[in-house]
């Protein structure tokens, strides 16, 4: 799924993206641990991976790159 960083915090590695539904998840450190990622802007285009649905859809992974 493809979505648009809404909030980072480069100190503890975690924010928010934009789904390209609309839909707002949060994500932490967790979400970027295992990739390249080491900052983001608010704005850049991310894909991530998820698990769950509805109000327990949690970001799993956050990569860069709209490629799926």
């Amino acid at each position: 799924m493809q979505a648009t960083v809404s909030r980072y915090d480069g100190e503890t590695f975690s924010g928010a993206v934009l789904t390209d539904t609309g839909i707002e998840l949060p994500f932490t450190v967790h979400a970027v641990s295992d990739t390249p990622v080491r900052h983001l802007r608010v704005g850049q285009r991310v894909r991530i991976e998820t698990t769950g649905s509805g109000a327990g859809l949690a970001i799993t992974k956050l990569e860069f790159g709209t490629a799926l």
